[in-house]
């Protein structure tokens, strides 16, 4: 199996951390009942650490999709190689880094993480592009 499936395959992963982070942090503020109802009511603001953590998914998502389309596209088209390997690492290593660094706040370094994950998707895209 190519080693960018395995990436994209731990990526779901991180997705499920993403959804199981913020949603526990959120049922701990707004309680079960809150989980499991319709959630129709107007809420108060998160707490600062459940806001990141839901801000840190929305910044996931909005960049997931074009790491799904490289990683797969790099294998569909046959172009995998070492730096497409490297590009998808540093893209989910970088991402898996993140989260944490969003939930407590770190400020700058969490900036160079989702630029490290950029570098990641750039080296994938590059690759899958080139002729």
């Amino acid at each position: 199996m190519a080693v960018e499936l395995k990436i994209l395959a731990w990526s779901c992963v991180l997705l499920l951390v993403h959804i199981f982070a913020a949603a526990h942090i959120k049922t701990r503020q707004y309680g079960a009942k809150w989980n499991m109802g319709a959630r129709d009511e107007e809420l108060p603001p998160l707490d600062p650490v459940g806001g990141r953590l839901v801000r840190a998914q929305a910044n996931f998502l909005e960049t997931y999709p074009i790491a799904i389309i490289v990683l797969l596209g790099v294998v569909i088209a046959g172009k995998t190689s070492g730096t497409t390997a490297l590009g998808g690492w540093l893209w989910l290593g970088a991402r898996a880094v993140y989260l944490p660094l969003y939930g407590m706040g770190v400020p700058m370094v969490r900036t160079i993480a989702y630029l490290v994950s950029m570098v990641g998707l750039a080296l994938l895209f590059q690759a899958f592009v080139s002729g």
